[in-house]
């Protein structure tokens, strides 16, 4: 399993709105073999697992790698994992998280906490992030070569600059009436 793609899907729980069963299920779109497991019971465990991950990504951009890794060993603590080998043969073998679980909510979970360890484990804590958009509250995993994600989607950055575009120009006009007046 890519474990960076379980990383991601932490930080799409985090973000996803998740109050009703069909919610869950829209979310599993791509999953189909999940979907029809989704059951009520799933939809206040996701919620509630919305609540405790969330600190861990606001943890991560106060740059507190220590208090990364304790927030998310206390998660596994409360949440344990059980992986498993799969795979047909020695050039195949990888890890996954066991589907044995009562509920797709404790699959999600798993898969989600597996991943963020692995990827705090092989990249480190601070790859982590929230986005840094006005009035944007999503959480993102850094996967960039230097470390320098800030905003969550391609949608935020481009908001952010073309704020960022029009503030200059409006600095730049204010300027140069100023100037005028002079």
């Amino acid at each position: 399993m890519d474990f960076v793609r379980y990383a991601e899907r932490a930080a799409e729980l985090v973000n996803g709105s998740f109050d009703e069963v069909e919610e869950v299920r829209a979310y599993l779109s791509d999953r189909a073999w999940l979907v029809d497991q989704v059951g009520p019971r799933d939809v206040p465990a996701l919620k509630r697992f919305q609540r405790e991950l969330r600190p861990v990504f606001e943890t991560a951009v106060d740059g507190d790698e220590i208090s990364v890794v304790t927030a998310l060993n206390a998660l596994l603590n409360t949440h344990p994992i059980t992986p498993y080998i799969s795979g047909g043969d020695s050039r195949d073998w990888h890890l996954h998280v066991s589907n044995r679980s009562s509920s797709v909510a404790e699959l999600l979970v798993a898969e989600a906490l597996m991943g963020l360890a692995t990827l705090v484990c092989d990249v480190g804590a601070l790859r982590l992030g929230v986005c840094q958009a006005t009035g944007c509250v999503d959480v993102f995993v850094d996967t960039s070569p230097n470390q320098s994600r800030r905003y969550c989607s391609d949608r935020c950055s481009s908001r952010a600059n073309v704020a960022a575009y029009r503030a200059r120009r409006r600095a730049e006009a204010t300027d140069v009436g100023q100037g005028a007046h002079a």
